[in-house]
């Protein structure tokens, strides 16, 4: 009943993780041309060091979700380590609780963020002239990733399973 929630997890997880891959090759494609060019050519892209730190962003927030999934972020276990199986599930469904509120105020202000950056018009001072809001946009769609991995991840405590 509830397993298409955990298959849409995996899905959306896997399509951050894509994307995240994606940032990284362009980072290290851009970060590239710009170190032959200045070493072989006398040439800057000029935005390599704007974009680079851009694309991390996309990449650290795009990968956020697959790496809970995966058991990738740091646990604390030393209180967990001595509980039951039954007080290790309660305190993992109150963690996820308690991170699902986080992200949701995260996403929530984000969004909002973004909106006001869009509506005023706000560009990058460097030569780019990159709309703002555009850069806002991995921040938005990763952090919902996470909620929604979050939310997967409480579920699955609730229903007894690992």
């Amino acid at each position: 009943m509830i397993g298409w929630v955990f298959t849409l997890n995996r899905w959306l997880s896997k399509g951050g993780a894509v994307l995240s891959s994606v940032a990284l090759i362009v980072l290290i494609v851009l970060i590239l041309v710009e170190i032959l060019g200045r070493s072989f050519f006398q040439y800057s892209t000029m935005i390599a060091d704007e974009y680079s730190g851009y694309l991390y962003l996309s990449a650290v927030f795009f990968g956020l979700a697959y790496a809970l999934n995966h058991d990738s972020h740091i646990r604390i276990t030393i209180i967990t380590a001595y509980l039951g199986n039954k007080a290790s599930r309660a305190v993992d469904v109150f963690c996820g609780v308690l991170g699902m509120a986080t992200m949701g105020v995260v996403v929530y202000y984000a969004w909002i963020f973004m909106l006001d950056t869009k509506s005023m018009e706000m560009v990058s001072e460097g030569v780019s002239q990159t709309p703002l809001y555009l850069t806002q946009i991995p921040v938005v769609v990763g952090s919902a990733l996470l909620w929604f991995a979050l939310f997967s991840f409480t579920l699955k405590r609730l229903c007894h399973d690992r």
